[in-house]
């Protein structure tokens, strides 16, 4: 196991040291500021520690398919009705999952969200809840079902890999139903782990190698260090206790099938015997097959561009998608949302509900629930606003009219960003 403080107790003294309030003092004062997704962004990256700062910002190879994951919506005009007659509020209320909501949005699953600030999956559940969306858990989180399940009485999803243990498998998916969970999202694209080069360069570990470069950058990010070092260390509490977040590589590469294949999912699919989606489709004949076995839901997802270079922006696979499977099967879809418009476009484009990763994360790196919360607060509004301009008063009118208010143009030079847009997060995409 790596040395690190914990091992000495180290937090066990600094809890009773209050000083995160004095640390976070100027990243709140950001927050209360903050304009935009990419805001957020800005304060994740001033907060965080560079190597998990990358490790949530970056995708596989060269970044080719998280840039065009977010170019991809600047290339979809939106052509507004005039004079709709409509005023607010608008309701953005819908279904995820058969499961009632008040937003077509939600935070996407994700690993280890402590490792970003100390709330971790806390804040984003509570966030989820006080929009009341649906929260999505994942299998490699650092907060237990039981205590999600508390904190979030509304829909939830979890989220599990395609694990070679089965009987770990099975006392996973129960203690998900025991703990209100109503859906299960099976990711299918994450049969070899990608190839994170930021994370290679970083010399990327959980906990830190405190190697002098790892140290000095530590120092220069007191406020992440001090919610690492002032709090208990990671597990992964969702399939065991004891498997200290330190052990996720080891522990993933000894799990995860490769082999795993449309029989065992549908095995999987018994075994849960309830609302599920296969969560990483981007082909059209996929989606069909799924649907085909018993799968009640799509999730066109390609892992926030995480793991397979070039892989297509999901954007520009979902019409193919929505058509394959026709208008009754529920679509679920992530990748490169940043602003309450793309939510829009791809509800107008096929997709019943949207998720996202990067900007709820930003903001939880940021500050905690107050981050999340902001997050949402941001997307709602655009969101609102997006709607209110294309004259499409609620999600129905929008999924329904959505093919014809949402026009794909060619690109020219004024769609390339200046010189300080990737500081100010273009390009960004979704876990």
């Amino acid at each position: 196991m790596i040395f690190n403080p914990h091992n000495l107790g180290v937090h066990k003294v600094l809890k009773h040291v209050p000083l995160n309030a004095v640390f976070d003092a100027p990243y709140k004062r950001a927050l209360k500021k903050a304009v935009n997704i990419a805001d957020l962004r800005l304060i994740a990256k001033s907060r965080a520690h560079k190597m998990v700062f990358d490790y949530l910002d970056a995708g596989s190879d060269d970044e080719i398919s998280l840039r065009r994951g977010k170019d991809a919506y600047t290339e979809l005009e939106m052509h507004y009705k005039i004079l709709a007659g409509i005023k607010p509020p608008l309701d953005l209320s819908t279904k995820i999952f058969g499961m009632d909501v008040n937003l077509p949005f939600f935070g996407c699953p994700t690993a280890g969200n402590r490792m970003f600030h100390w709330e971790g999956e806390t804040a984003a559940a509570r966030a989820a809840e006080t929009h009341g969306t649906l929260y999505g858990l994942s299998s490699l989180a650092t907060t237990g079902i039981t205590e999600i399940g508390e904190l979030h009485n509304g829909p939830k999803v979890f989220q599990l890999y395609v694990w070679k243990d089965r009987e770990l498998v099975k006392d996973v998916i129960a203690k998900a139903k025991e703990g209100g969970f109503g859906a299960l999202a099976l990711t299918v694209d994450f049969t070899w782990y990608g190839n994170r080069e930021r994370d290679i360069r970083n010399d990327f570990s959980i906990p830190p190698k405190y190697s002098i470069p790892q140290i000095i950058e530590a120092v220069r990010k007191p406020a992440w260090t001090y919610d690492f070092l002032s709090h208990d260390p990671y597990t992964y509490a969702c399939i065991n206790t004891e498997v200290p977040a330190d052990s996720l590589a080891a522990f993933v590469n000894s799990q995860i099938a490769p082999e795993f294949n449309w029989s065992d999912a549908e095995w999987l699919l018994g075994e849960w015997n309830g609302p599920a989606a296969p969560k990483g489709v981007v082909r059209p004949e996929d989606a069909k097959k799924a649907i085909e076995i018993g799968f009640s839901s799509i999730w066109v997802s390609n892992h926030g561009a995480r793991q397979l270079e070039t892989s297509p922006a999901t954007i520009d696979v979902l019409p193919s998608i929505r058509e394959a499977v026709g208008p009754d099967v529920e679509i679920i879809m992530d990748g490169g949302v940043q602003r309450g418009t793309d939510i829009a476009k791809a509800i107008a484009l096929g997709a019943d509900s949207v998720g996202v990763g990067k900007p709820y994360l930003w903001g939880l790196a940021a500050g905690g629930y107050d981050g999340v919360n902001k997050a949402y607060d941001i997307l709602k509004v655009e969101l609102d606003r997006a709607m209110g301009l294309l004259g499409t008063p609620t999600v129905e009118d929008l999924k329904r009219e959505g093919p014809s208010l949402i026009k794909r143009r060619h690109g020219s030079s004024r769609d390339y960003p200046d010189r300080y847009a990737f500081d100010r997060g273009y390009g960004g995409g979704v876990v």
